[in-house]
């Protein structure tokens, strides 16, 4: 089987741009999304050509408004000592990695069943429900941020390739989570459970949905390299396949 590999996981928006060095993904509907507006290194670039990409992004994203810029390096390649030092002089630059993670379904443990959760596809009869709890989610970021996501989350609705599940506790919405499908994968993107509703294993029964679903499929998911539900992931029996660093800076 091809290996799996960052390349797998989606990025919404499209290539506007692509040379030996780098692809530019650029997301016309929502470009105040860091995770969709970005740069991705095909090899690791010399000061230089960072510098001069840095600039190309720049200047692209002052077009648009677009208040950052967001860069990710090679799969599985450490930053070189050069590129350090740079990052390190401008204190604005946040130098961070994602890992990847693989999972067969029928590794996932067992999760106990209880009668006040349940989850299901999100359907016209608890679309409003879904919208109404990621939006509530998605305020965190900003207002504007929210409404875009909204729309977002309506073409969503329509792609065939795209599954949303909502997860209600005593009949309140209290998580989701997407499901990008593809021929051999299913991506497990924006698990969320409702900060007040945590431990309560929630979040285990939106997963057990996915692997019950999508049994011939390798279930893949990426997590934030300094956040603490990667641990969780390693218990549940996902595979660590690799890492790969990106760096953010915010302009005001």
């Amino acid at each position: 089987m091809e290996k799996i590999t960052f390349h797998d996981i989606y990025k919404p928006g499209h290539t506007v741009l692509e040379n030996e060095l780098f692809m530019h993904n650029h997301n016309p509907d929502m470009l105040l999304q860091y995770d969709s507006n970005f740069i991705n290194f095909k090899r690791m670039p010399s000061v230089q050509e960072f510098e001069e990409a840095h600039q190309y992004l720049r200047d692209f994203h002052q077009k648009y408004s677009q208040k950052h810029v967001r860069f990710y390096f090679p799969d599985g390649e450490e930053l070189s000592g050069e590129l350090l030092d740079f990052f390190q002089k401008d204190e604005d630059y946040t130098v961070g990695f994602l890992e990847l993670f693989s999972i067969i379904p029928a590794d996932f443990p067992e999760v106990q069943e209880r009668e006040e959760i349940t989850v299901e596809n999100v359907t016209d009869e608890t679309w409003n429900d879904y919208l109404e709890f990621q939006y509530e989610q998605d305020l965190v970021y900003g207002e504007n941020f929210a409404e875009k996501k909204k729309a977002q989350h309506l073409r969503n609705y329509s792609d065939e390739s795209i599954q949303q599940l909502i997860a209600f506790y005593k009949g309140k919405a209290v998580g989701s989570v997407d499901v990008i499908i593809k021929e051999r994968t299913a991506e497990i993107d924006g698990l969320m459970v409702h900060e007040d509703f945590q431990k309560k294993g929630i979040g285990s029964r939106l997963q057990k949905s996915v692997m019950d679903q999508y049994k011939d499929k390798t279930i893949i998911l990426v997590a934030d390299g300094e956040d603490t539900p990667k641990e969780m992931y390693r218990r549940q029996n996902y595979r660590y396949i690799g890492k790969q660093y990106n760096l953010l800076k915010i302009y005001e």
